[in-house]
């Protein structure tokens, strides 16, 4: 097999994101320069081509597809998408569902993503509704939690869902063989929390999953499990917290080293990467659309070059890993297991 069979192939709407198409195709000329990686711009073609022209791509495995539209983040994304057939976002994922491509990444609107995610690759069966979710901080680098922004209103078998989904990210993504996994409650008894909780105790029980019961809001950053489960409505107010509490730690530090300026000075970088360090957006695995059947990866819509390049990476990183398959594996034999 030559070097170029070898590629993985990844589709990236050109038009998604603050920064389109200039930080988009920057980043994506920068992952072609690897090597290891075919990448394929989709937008309309004579404003990716016009950027391109920018950059010498000469030999390098990069390209160009039409799409005669795309989405702007204002935009209902159903409605959208119905709409434009024809957009980048819309071409970018009907290209990994014909097997033009093996992975989609794009920093649009997350409507818009998940909506064509799910009209044009469909859900893993099983699964009825996408999931996110990933490392939350740095001070619990082994602890994921999911969902931390799809599934607001949860019945049971759908948190079973979110652990089978943690253990297989944890496993790929933190070489972590046999995650241990968590409920998130309002007490470790098994008895305490909401009905949610109290009745998916007993499936998380039975599933075969590492099962350790459930953890309190303190044993989130304490990484007192591997994957966290929860609906969406408390995932992510967890989330939005760790974000802002991040940011108002740096800026009390800075405030208080404004008083002590040689300190300041020898300090300012070490404290600059501790705070940055404490909230991990970017983790490895984060932004993947979980349940999809095809690899799709969410950037933040402020994502500039060098975001681009890493997010590449990562798509290709899953790709590789088989994340699909092996979500399909794990749950077909807990599904089995629970007469599902």
């Amino acid at each position: 097999m030559t070097k170029a069979e070898q590629r993985v192939r990844v589709a990236i709407d050109a038009m998604g994101g603050d920064y389109a198409p200039d930080e988009i195709v920057k980043g994506a000329v920068a992952a072609a320069e690897k090597g290891d990686v075919e990448v394929i711009l989709v937008g309309p073609i004579d404003t990716v081509e016009a950027e391109l022209a920018k950059y010498n791509i000469s030999g390098l495995p990069i390209h160009c597809v039409k799409a005669d539209d795309f989405i702007k983040e204002e935009e209902h994304p159903a409605l959208a998408v119905r709409r434009k057939p024809n957009s980048s976002i819309a071409v970018a994922t009907k290209m990994v569902k014909t097997g033009e491509a093996d992975g989609l990444l794009g920093a649009t609107a997350t409507g818009a993503l998940v909506t064509s995610a799910i009209q044009f690759l469909g859900m893993v069966e099983g699964i009825d509704r996408p999931v996110l979710g990933g490392v939350l901080s740095g001070t619990a680098p082994n602890t994921v939690i999911f969902d931390l922004g799809v599934n607001m209103d949860c019945k049971p078998q759908h948190l079973l869902t979110f652990a089978i989904i943690g253990t297989v990210y944890a496993r790929i993504f933190l070489n972590i063989a046999n995650p241990t996994v968590a409920l998130l409650s309002i007490g470790k008894e098994e008895g305490k929390g909401n009905q949610l909780a109290r009745e998916t105790y007993p499936l998380l029980q039975k599933s075969g999953l590492n099962f350790i019961g459930n953890v309190e809001g303190n044993g989130i950053l304490t990484g007192q499990a591997n994957v966290i489960v929860c609906d969406a409505f408390v995932g992510n107010v967890i989330f939005k917290f760790s974000e802002s509490g991040a940011e108002i730690i740096g800026n009390y530090f800075k405030s208080k080293m404004k008083s002590y300026p040689m300190i300041s000075h020898l300090l300012k970088d070490k404290v600059k990467d501790l705070v940055a360090s404490l909230s991990l957006p970017d983790s490895v695995g984060g932004g993947l659309i979980w349940g999809v059947d095809g690899i799709v990866l969410k950037m933040h819509g402020h994502s500039r070059a060098p975001d681009v390049t890493k997010k590449i990476a990562q798509v290709k990183m899953a790709v590789e890993s088989d994340i699909v398959g092996c979500l399909k594996s794990e749950l077909a034999t807990i599904r089995k297991k629970l007469n599902l």
